[in-house]
């Protein structure tokens, strides 16, 4: 039987990991991509965990991700130019986004779409947003959380570190963020502050905002509450210590 010493342990449980996660942590690599067929072939590349756009691109075709991924736009925009029903307004209702994010995780980071119906849309999926996401010149609007024919999956979209969405197309027949009426609720997310998008329900920037309690609100009432209690208890010490002056 092999026997291993107690200060070897670690040694051991580092030399396991190794051998069992190793070739995990090996294999996940950067992509840069310069146009749309760079893309569509860093997607289907498993060993490809992380996709950094290094210039602006156009797609003809929706593009799908159906896996986790981390996309870095670096301030870059991917520009649908694909036709719509045979024409090339995306004011025509053709189903066509930027970007659609298929039963899977996937965090997309410093990026613009735009020139589709929509800009992305979430489908039974968890997408986390990080830095600005600028989803102006869509026909139609900016995200669609939504589940779609046979997709039981919840959808869930968070804007952590200070995330932005960027519209400036935004109106109250285009807004910023909507879920369609044959899809379940959904969940947004903002700086670990959750609030329920419900089923039918479209918002424009302004009406997001609105749903999204204010941190430093609530900072300055609770530290307004804090400073009354340190204070009401000051007051009690001196009341006393007064109080004990006077007895003696």
């Amino acid at each position: 039987m092999l026997k291993i010493s107690r200060k070897n342990i670690p040694l051991f449980i580092a030399l396991f990991l190794f051998l069992t996660l190793g070739p995990t942590f090996v294999s996940a690599k950067t992509q840069n991509i310069s146009d749309e067929t760079e893309f569509l072939n860093a997607l289907k590349d498993t060993t490809i965990d992380t996709i950094v756009l290094d210039k602006d691109i156009d797609t003809t075709d929706k593009i799908t991700i159906t896996r986790p991924i981390y996309l870095d736009g670096k301030g870059h925009t991917i520009k649908y130019t694909g036709t719509f029903k045979g024409g090339s307004d995306n004011t025509v209702w053709d189903g066509k986004y930027v970007l659609q994010i298929y039963r899977t995780e996937a965090t997309i980071k410093d990026i613009k779409l735009t020139g589709a119906n929509a800009a992305l849309l979430v489908n039974g999926s968890t997408v986390t947003l990080r830095g600005n996401i600028d989803v102006s010149g869509n026909g139609f609007g900016g995200i669609e959380l939504s589940q779609g024919q046979n997709v039981t999956e919840k959808v869930k979209l968070s804007l952590v570190d200070d995330a932005e969405i960027i519209n400036t197309t935004d109106s109250n027949d285009k807004p910023s963020l909507w879920v369609p009426s044959d899809s379940d609720d959904a969940k947004l997310e903002v700086n670990g502050m959750v609030v329920t998008i419900k089923s039918g329900e479209e918002l424009e920037l302004e009406e997001i905002e609105q749903l999204i309690p204010n941190p430093n609100t609530s900072d300055s009432i609770y530290n307004y509450i804090i400073l009354n209690i340190i204070g009401i208890f000051t007051f009690i010490l001196y009341y006393r210590k007064i109080k004990k002056l006077k007895t003696n």
